[in-house]
């Protein structure tokens, strides 16, 4: 997800920056120190999550979200815990209250990827394509496509509901996927990046499931992440 911090404090922008730069499903697209930057800067950028300090002078955090027509997702941050009922009139997706921890930081952007993930399948999902299984032709969604998984001369795809076992090769069945939106991150394996969780030097995590990750694709899958638009 894309993202931004708009906060008038250097030493706090600083800091969620470092929390955001040890996030893989996070890139730090801009940071302002007041709100009227970063209303002319949501202008020209497509962005997925603000990280937002509602006390800053001149114009508020809640003043940035009223001049906004279709905010995306909104993590209020504050020092005082009094602005909290008043936070969640916005639809913001959490607040989190100075000093922010590691772990209450990643549970706010596990709530925003969760978000994300909702709205990119709302839009997806008449996006499908056919393979033949079992000598009958079937539509499978490309939403609902975890990861394919190559078996020999067959090729497996495995969805929350099942697993469809297909005759082809990964390179040919990698061409019908579009590119955006999967990635082949081991002779063996191709992801829907959507449904990555987290990935270190060597696996990848698809919906709980360690998957091997070649080591030269490391640097591909995490510009592809990044990249990824809602």
């Amino acid at each position: 997800m894309n993202c931004i911090i708009v906060d008038d404090s250097s030493i706090q922008r600083m800091s969620v920056a470092r929390l955001i730069k040890n996030h893989p499903m996070l890139n730090l697209v801009a940071e302002y120190s007041n709100a009227i930057e970063a209303r002319n800067g949501l202008k020209k950028q497509t962005i997925d999550l603000i990280f937002l300090d509602i006390e800053m002078p001149v114009v508020n955090g809640f003043d940035l979200l009223e001049a906004l027509n279709e905010p995306p997702q909104v993590i209020l941050i504050t020092g005082s815990a009094q602005y909290a009922l008043k936070a969640f009139d916005y639809d913001v997706t959490d607040y989190l209250h100075k000093p922010i921890t590691q772990e209450r930081f990643e549970a706010s952007v596990k709530r925003a990827q969760e978000n994300f993930k909702l709205k990119v399948a709302s839009k997806e999902d008449d996006d499908h394509i056919f393979v033949k299984s079992n000598l009958k032709k079937r539509k499978v969604f490309l939403n609902e496509i975890n990861w394919v998984e190559a078996l020999g001369d067959y090729i497996k795809l495995v969805t929350d509901d099942a697993n469809i076992v297909i005759l082809s090769t990964m390179k040919s069945f990698e061409k019908e996927l579009p590119q955006e939106r999967f990635l082949r991150i081991h002779k063996s394996y191709i992801v829907n990046l959507d449904k990555v969780e987290k990935f270190n030097s060597k696996n990848v995590e698809v919906n709980g499931t360690q998957i091997p990750l070649s080591r030269n694709k490391k640097q591909e899958l995490s510009e592809a992440l990044s990249s990824q638009q809602p």
